[in-house]
């Protein structure tokens, strides 16, 4: 395939891939509990993660564009095992991620007929299960929304509430209304008197991944060596900007104390509307952000699956799970992350809260995302080594050095991240500490266990086969 006749992308189209791809509505009230001091931990984590990960994942897309990203990229490097390591990662990552979001979905419809609703775990139960479970079903159907479809849901539905209560914010700053955090100098440096103070980092790390999906694209782009770097600057600004003012104007308007994990954002509405007299448009306001995230969600049902039909085609499940319907959808997967789904939703009733199950979930997922994106940093050093000759369009800037120094700082920050993770966190009430940490840690090991003793199994099987 030749590579270089693809490049129509101009720097403005790829930032806007990498806008929308990464800005979330979901992440900002967890962002919003460190007050001012947010700016200095989303710094870090974009000097730290987010710019290591855009950089190695370009020059692994465009010197292995197929189908499968970080399973193939894992796979070259280390081998069969690591590769379906990978792979089961990335998906049970994803169906650990749809509670999180369909939680967010539930409390923002609470907001239209009764926001008391959002602290009902029973409202909350029947609202996630439906939604979810009636998007799969649809989704048998083969149905998904085109490009343009989901490109304008999430600009209305995420993209615009966003810049919508940035203005709020920068008004209410102009009209000098009270603040409910101190915006000094000494008020930028983290709070670090207390280790659990920083459990809630990986979910300000957590808020930046994704720019791996358009890093698939960088091949297409007008001379990828100068111009992805710059598309990758401004990504980061713009991202940085927007995430940061969204988080401090929820942070300016709700005390640090009444922070929802869930209805943060829409709290900080319901703030501004009642002090501007303009209640009345709250309903539509809530309407768009669900609709914003249904669509996000409907999209990515099927697109996980592609994860687990590879790991069929290799052999390591039943040939039965990868089935397809006539409308070449992967039936018996989705009814297994349905399924898995509904599992996982079991654990907001074991919580002692919504918001701590919400956290619990957010906090597994972000810990298994960062093992994928560590087994990738370490994956690019291999790969320029175990095949150099492999034409690669874009190269991490400098040499071997730069090599080195990008993977080493995206391997330590992820592990950090993930230490922190393990911790409870100060600002949110999960209950029994022990059941916490048990749920955690035995969470993320049956995660990693799972996929080798599989591999184990098919390998074993294989040679006798082969007798």
């Amino acid at each position: 395939m030749n590579l270089t006749s693809k490049k129509k992308l101009s720097i403005f189209n790829l930032v806007m891939i990498n806008v929308i791809a990464i800005d979330s509505l979901r992440t900002l009230p967890m962002s919003a509990e460190y007050g001012f001091s947010l700016i200095t931990y989303y710094v870090l984590a974009a000097l730290l993660f987010f710019v290591p990960t855009a950089l190695v994942s370009a020059e692994l897309a465009t010197g292995w564009p197929e189908t499968g990203g970080m399973y193939v990229w894992v796979r070259e490097a280390f081998g069969r095992r690591f590769g379906f390591f990978t792979v089961w990662l990335l998906w049970f990552n994803n169906a650990c991620w749809f509670p999180t979001i369909m939680s967010f979905i539930g409390t923002t419809l609470a907001y239209i007929i009764n926001p008391q609703l959002a602290n009902s775990k029973t409202y909350m139960l029947i609202v996630m299960l439906s939604l979810f479970w009636g998007a799969t079903f649809l989704n048998f159907r083969g149905i998904h929304a085109s490009n343009f479809l989901s490109t304008l849901a999430a600009m209305l539905g995420t993209l615009l509430p966003m810049l919508f209560i940035i203005a709020l914010g920068v008004i209410w700053v102009f009209l000098k209304k009270p603040l409910s955090v101190e915006v000094s100098w000494q008020s930028l440096v983290p709070d670090l008197s207390k280790v659990n103070n920083l459990a809630l980092l990986i979910g300000v790390f957590y808020s930046l991944v994704g720019i791996e999906m358009s890093a698939a694209h960088a091949g297409e782009v007008e001379n990828p060596q100068r111009n992805y770097p710059k598309a990758i600057l401004w990504s980061g600004m713009l991202i940085l900007t927007s995430l940061i003012l969204s988080s401090l104007t929820i942070a300016f308007v709700v005390p640090k104390s009444k922070i929802n994990l869930l209805a943060g954002l829409l709290q900080a509405f319901e703030a501004f509307f009642s002090s501007f007299h303009i209640s009345g448009i709250m309903p539509l306001l809530a309407i768009l952000i669900a609709l914003g995230a249904m669509g996000g969600t409907n999209a990515w049902i099927s697109g996980p699956s592609k994860a687990l039909l590879i790991a069929c085609d290799d052999g390591f499940f039943p040939a039965k799970l990868g089935y397809k319907n006539k409308h070449g959808v992967p039936v018996n997967i989705l009814l297994l992350q349905a399924i898995i789904f509904s599992v996982l939703c079991s654990l907001f009733v074991l919580m002692p809260t919504i918001a701590s199950a919400f956290w619990l979930l957010t906090n597994v997922t972000a810990i298994l995302v960062l093992t994928v994106y560590i087994a990738m940093f370490a994956a690019a050093i291999k790969l320029r080594y175990k095949h150099p000759n492999i034409p690669r369009l874009f190269k991490i800037p400098g040499g071997t050095f730069g090599l080195w120094a990008t993977n080493l700082i995206g391997i330590g920050s992820c592990t950090f991240a993930m230490w922190v993770g393990f911790l409870p966190p100060a600002q949110i009430s999960v209950g029994n500490v022990f059941t916490y940490e048990l749920i955690v840690i035995g969470g993320v090991l049956a995660s990693y266990i799972f996929p080798l003793v599989v591999f184990e199994l098919h390998e074993r099987m294989e040679k006798k086969k082969n007798k």
